[in-house]
């Protein structure tokens, strides 16, 4: 038996007809090569985040959630010299612009979390013309030197949970089986760690590796491995003259507080309270407080170009506890203490020359 098959080749034509037609009405700007035509756009200018062509750049002040803003936010009331002027929304995000003794600011927390830091951030430089970044919130001290109050402001921020999880080897107890790959980044890591001190002392914590980011900026021409981000020189600086200038800081009881500049803090997207992890944080990167936004802010203005600096006051020792965690208690008394370290900071950098 002989089908005919114009019966069924028709409707098929009628839909290759109707798809044509769909390309030709939607898309007349892109050529076959799938490359935007001169005729939609002669240049890339109009796309990517707004240049500011400004001569007085304004100093971001960023905390990641309330405790934290509320302090910012009630130091800020206080004085006569310092005020809001307009409060703004993006994506969910406000940001408070206003002036420090004249200095142009603006206020915003970034949400708790490395993705929340990252992405609030670099809309922060892309929406305003900001050239520093002063971050201010709680950490989990790591080093058992601090207590509740303390501060702590980290010259180096790592991520302590960029990592590989493996399977234990069915050889060898102990032991596990690693990628080839993490096998020749390790070689490689521990070549580094003769030439820099800063670099981290890996080892594992059981079936954990740890891992790096690979970073990539303007100017590079491939992503580069990065162990910690430094905070700005001139900004540790002016946190440790600030430290100098300010009237002693001390809890509510009056206990006086312990401030370090310098040393290093970790990031992760984890709410570390476990002793033991801790302890293995402590060995291998030498960290004195540990949270879960400052690396990737510190990320965000490394590649950005921007200067930033970190201050951590310390809620609590993480996993050092007997029982349930007490975060929740010394949250608002240890972002009061950072508070007033941050307006000690604002007053250096106000007092900078102009540039």
């Amino acid at each position: 038996m002989i089908l005919k098959t114009t019966r069924f080749m028709h409707p098929i034509r009628q839909t290759l007809k109707t798809l044509l037609l769909i390309t030709a009405v939607v898309l007349p700007s892109v050529t076959l090569t799938g490359q935007v035509s001169a005729k939609q756009s002669d240049t890339l200018d109009e796309y990517g985040p707004r240049t500011f062509n400004v001569e007085n750049k304004w100093t971001a002040i960023v905390a990641a959630y309330e405790p934290e803003i509320k302090a910012i936010d009630a130091a800020i009331a206080k004085l006569p010299d310092a005020k809001i002027t307009k409060t703004v929304t993006f994506q969910g995000v406000k940001y408070q612009l206003g002036t420090y003794k004249g200095e142009p600011i603006v206020i915003f927390t970034t949400g708790i979390s490395v993705p929340n830091a990252a992405m609030t951030m670099q809309m922060a430089l892309d929406y305003f013309p900001i050239d520093r970044v002063i971050m201010m919130g709680i950490a989990g001290a790591i080093s058992s030197e601090f207590s509740p109050g303390d501060i702590a402001v980290p010259a180096r921020w790592y991520f302590h949970d960029e990592s590989v999880y493996v399977n234990p080897s069915k050889e060898n107890d102990g032991e596990f089986v690693l990628p080839d790959y993490y096998e020749k980044s390790l070689a490689s890591f521990l070549e580094r760690r003769e030439q820099d001190p800063h670099s981290p002392a890996y080892e594992n914590f059981g079936f954990i590796h740890p891992e790096e980011m690979a970073v990539i900026k303007e100017g590079w021409d491939s992503p580069r491995q990065m162990p910690y981000f430094t905070a700005s020189s001139e900004l540790l600086t002016l946190t440790q003259k600030a430290l100098e200038k300010v009237s002693p800081i001390a809890m509510p009881s009056g206990k006086a507080i312990k401030v370090k500049v310098g040393g290093n803090g970790v990031t992760g997207s984890v709410f570390l309270d476990n002793a033991e992890y801790r302890k293995w944080v402590r060995r291998v990167f030498n960290a004195d407080v540990s949270e879960m936004e400052s690396a990737a802010v510190a990320q965000v203005c490394f590649v950005n170009d921007v200067d930033w600096v970190v201050i951590r006051s310390i809620s609590d020792l993480a996993g050092g506890q007997q029982g349930k965690n007490v975060e929740n208690v010394f949250d608002g008394i240890a972002s009061g203490t950072g508070a007033k370290l941050l307006l000690g900071v604002l007053d250096e950098v106000v007092a900078l020359p102009a540039q």
